[in-house]
């Protein structure tokens, strides 16, 4: 084979090649990759009121509330089963009744009068009131002590018109918390003699108590035939011997004094210094105060 023909067979033209020619047009380059166009604010602003009164067109008129009306969250609130974002959640579930009739409407206006049953109980509207009091001396939880002592609901008079009472009984020589509510339940809760929350009382004595005496109450003991549960006992720092501390679950006061009256000690003064929590800070004697929502919650699980 000669070279020309090898030449040919190299670097020759190839006819039937798809491959093209230079002298063709090349395609157009893609275009760039371009960002999210941009929308005029006054266009954007137009097109959204045009929308808003699509919508409200749309909806039903919305009813004037009457003044003997609630709504109906607020009404479940206020009887003190749950919160009222709660309250939404059982509504939409459909576990509210209003007059027999269920009810899933956000917004649903009650009367007083009407009849709301939340999962099976018939509520009352009152709301649930709870107030604290740094009891002086002198006043009685008791009615029947003749007209000497004042009753303690005087120092809370109008403070609330719901018909509420005290949590526990306290006698004239007892000072510090003093819980009130018109919470049936909870005023249960607390005065029942196998209830959980503790509560701490400083005692003064009229002679120095003994330290194998307190370790004696420390240990528990025996009063008219039930146990009693001690959970601590302690003096006071920087105080006498006969200051003492003791933390116990009862709310009745009688059983404090009891205690020590058992080993001979005549009590001066019992002192409520803690209620299932709560502590007299910032609250000084003959004062009172709402409790906070989180301290409703606390009493609540307790």
């Amino acid at each position: 084979m000669n070279n020309k023909e090898g030449n040919n067979k190299r670097g020759g033209s190839r006819p039937n090649s798809s491959r093209p020619s230079s002298n063709k047009p090349k395609p157009p380059m893609a275009k760039r990759a371009q960002g999210p166009k941009k929308v005029n604010p006054a266009v954007k602003a137009a097109e959204e009121e045009k929308a808003a009164k699509f919508k409200k067109q749309n909806q039903a008129p919305k009813r004037q509330k009457a003044s003997d009306e609630i709504r109906l969250n607020k009404y479940i609130s206020n009887s003190g089963v749950c919160s009222r974002r709660d309250a939404d959640i059982y509504i939409q579930s459909g576990n509210v009744k209003v007059n027999g009739v269920p009810v899933t409407e956000m917004g649903y206006l009650v009367k007083l009068n009407d009849v709301v049953n939340f999962d099976g109980v018939t509520l009352t509207p009152e709301k649930k009131e709870y107030i604290l009091l740094n009891k002086p001396k002198n006043f009685t939880t008791a009615l029947d002590e003749g007209q000497e002592y004042r009753n303690v609901l005087e120092l809370v008079r109008g403070a609330t018109n719901a018909k509420i009472g005290a949590v526990g009984r306290m006698d004239k020589n007892t000072t510090g918390l003093l819980l009130f509510t018109n919470d049936t339940d909870m005023i249960r809760k607390f005065t029942l003699p196998n209830q959980k929350s503790s509560k701490i009382y400083q005692v003064s004595l009229d002679k120095n108590l003994k330290f194998e005496d307190l370790e004696k109450i420390s240990k528990g003991l025996v009063l008219d035939g039930h146990r009693v549960s001690v959970e601590e006992v302690s003096y006071i720092d920087n105080e006498p011997k006969s200051e003492v501390g003791l933390k116990l679950r009862t709310a009745n006061v009688k059983v404090v004094r009891a205690i020590f009256e058992s080993f001979d000690y005549n009590v001066l003064r019992i002192d409520r210094v803690s209620f299932a929590g709560l502590t007299k800070k910032n609250l000084p004697r003959g004062n009172w105060r709402f409790l906070t929502d989180q301290e409703i919650i606390n009493l609540k699980n307790v």
